[in-house]
């Protein structure tokens, strides 16, 4: 039984990761129906900026002192590093997609791809392709609680996942910017009639989803150890069935299905074999696709042609 729930804190842990990143494929889908390929090289240089950040705060000379990183000091990485992806991602709209919205829906497919291939290879380029240990701006202890091991890191991923996922549903149902995000994504013509800058919601998407996803990039160094510039690659791809999971647009669905995600992988890694984690994913897309294509969450709409 202890097994079983190490493999359900484990997945939890893993599923916080994925709803975050997932967050930021529904909701540019929910405004666009674009799928933005190139977020997970933003969930990338999310991380490799904390990375960096955190070396620049003086990480490493406190590491070697035995000294741990101050808390507020962490606040300011991840702070960095979705302020940087935040920009990425309106640069992205602004300088790609934003020029093909109106082309036709195979155009703008194409052109995410594009981005995403660039952004790896730049990532490449300037990270260099070796992998990196990640600082340790939580410094890791562990409690055994029943036979079960829990950390403050797995800890701190559930709360730091809250507290966004708070602060996410906050702005869109409480603030003018989700109300007119929400207005966009039923119709963005008629928004637009109604005095809504329309490109002014759609940056704002954009930046929203991408510190989101910086935040998953923090968190999933600090709980996988290493980064390189091809992590986003499996991990967006499966943030991407989250989205599918749950029902793509639905904000409330990337949530519930990037936490199904994480808890299917590490219950198959610890009860049939390590080797079928990342197949499982993709038979749960196969099955979902098949069974419901508009998600655990999601509603079927009816559009006038």
């Amino acid at each position: 039984m202890s097994q079983f729930f190490q493999q359900v804190i484990n997945g939890l842990s893993l599923g916080s990761i994925y709803a975050l990143i997932a967050l930021g494929y529904t909701m540019v889908y929910g405004i666009l129906k674009l799928i933005n390929f190139a977020h997970s090289e933003v969930f990338m240089v999310g991380a490799y900026t904390g990375f960096y950040a955190a070396g620049a705060l003086g990480i490493e000379g406190l590491e070697q002192r035995g000294a741990a990183f101050p808390l507020y000091l962490a606040l300011v990485v991840l702070l960095v590093a979705m302020s940087a992806s935040a920009l990425l991602g309106v640069l992205v709209e602004r300088l790609a997609y934003r020029p093909v919205r109106s082309a036709p829906r195979l155009t703008p497919l194409i052109t995410a791809i594009g981005v995403s291939l660039l952004l790896q290879n730049l990532g490449m380029l300037v990270f260099t392709p070796n992998p990196r240990r990640y600082p340790p701006i939580i410094k890791e202890v562990r409690f055994e609680l029943g036979g079960v091991i829990v950390t403050n890191i797995k800890l701190t991923i559930f709360l730091v996942t809250l507290a966004l996922m708070a602060g996410l549903w906050y702005l869109v149902q409480r603030t003018w910017t989700g109300r007119a995000m929400r207005a966009v994504s039923v119709n963005l013509d008629a928004a637009k009639l109604m005095g809504i800058d329309t490109n002014r919601t759609i940056s704002a998407t954009f930046a929203i989803g991408s510190a989101l996803a910086a935040a998953g990039g923090i968190l999933f160094g600090l709980d996988q150890i290493t980064i390189n510039p091809l992590m986003g690659t499996l991990t967006g791809l499966k943030a991407f069935v989250a989205a599918v999971l749950g029902g793509i647009g639905n904000i409330p669905g990337a949530v519930v299905g990037g936490l199904l995600i994480g808890l299917a992988e590490q219950l198959v890694a610890g009860y049939v074999s390590p080797d079928y984690r990342d197949a499982i994913t993709f038979v749960i897309l196969i099955v979902i696709l098949i069974l419901r294509p508009e998600g655990i969450l999601g509603v079927v709409r009816q559009e006038k042609v």
